[in-house]
């Protein structure tokens, strides 16, 4: 759908015609739920967050801003729901898996341990940091991606993942420090 016709679309909405919602529904929702099931992790939750998303988003078209793109628009209403839904739900970031082609070999347990470790030291980041460094290494988004959702501008962005980082390599170092005290 291009710029003009969805701008159209969006014009005969506002002027009654809000069964033309469905139409913005179609065209958008396989991934609003991507967005949503990436922050979640969760696809029930992930389900009822893209829909609560197009929920506001309808009551809130009135003020949709023309000069942006609808989607944009819509995904950072979606983003914003899910990450609601994330605080609300008080869920803990899900287990990182490492995908380690170098150390194949080692077993199940050193892997587990990384994993274990990993998670707690993103504990003691910040959430927006969390959600920085896992929609971008975890999740694979790119920086346009993970700077649109956010709401940051692509430096912002770039700083805030550079600090998250070393602030995560401090907090593994404490962490394997206080491990290795205990054997």
């Amino acid at each position: 759908m291009t710029l003009q016709e969805e701008n159209e679309l969006i014009d005969r909405i506002l002027s009654g015609k809000q069964d033309l919602y469905a139409r913005l529904v179609d065209q958008y929702k396989s991934y609003a739920f991507t967005i949503a099931l990436k922050v979640l992790n969760n696809r029930s939750e992930a389900e009822e967050a893209a829909q609560d998303a197009f929920v506001k988003a309808f009551h809130y078209l009135k003020g949709f801003n023309r000069q942006a793109r609808f989607s944009t628009w819509l995904y950072r209403i979606v983003f914003n729901t899910a990450v609601s839904y994330k605080r609300k739900n008080k869920q803990v970031l899900s287990s990182i898996e490492f995908h380690d082609h170098a150390h194949e070999e080692e077993s199940s347990l050193e892997k587990d341990d990384k994993q274990v470790f990993v998670s707690q030291a993103m504990e003691h980041l910040n959430e927006a940091d969390r959600l920085a460094i896992q929609l971008y290494y975890i999740k694979e988004f790119s920086l346009e991606e993970v700077a649109e959702l956010m709401g940051q501008n692509m430096n912002t962005l770039k700083v805030r993942i550079h600090r998250a980082r070393q602030r995560l390599a401090d907090a593994l170092k404490r962490i394997l420090k206080e491990e290795a005290l205990t054997l």
